[in-house]
């Protein structure tokens, strides 16, 4: 359950940086948004290992 909201999650964040990007806002904005997403992947992927 929590590795699809973190999903949803990642999705939403990548989106924000692509919004940045069309906007022109600095490139530090976007790239905190693509590492956070990252690291909710991250997070999900972990979530689906066994043992957890």
């Amino acid at each position: 359950m929590w590795s699809i909201v973190l999903m949803g999650l990642a999705g939403l964040l990548i989106g924000g940086a692509l919004s940045f990007r069309q906007q022109g806002k600095p490139l530090w904005t976007q790239i905190v948004f693509y590492v956070l997403a990252g690291m909710s992947l991250l997070a999900a992927y972990l979530l689906t290992l066994p043992g957890n």
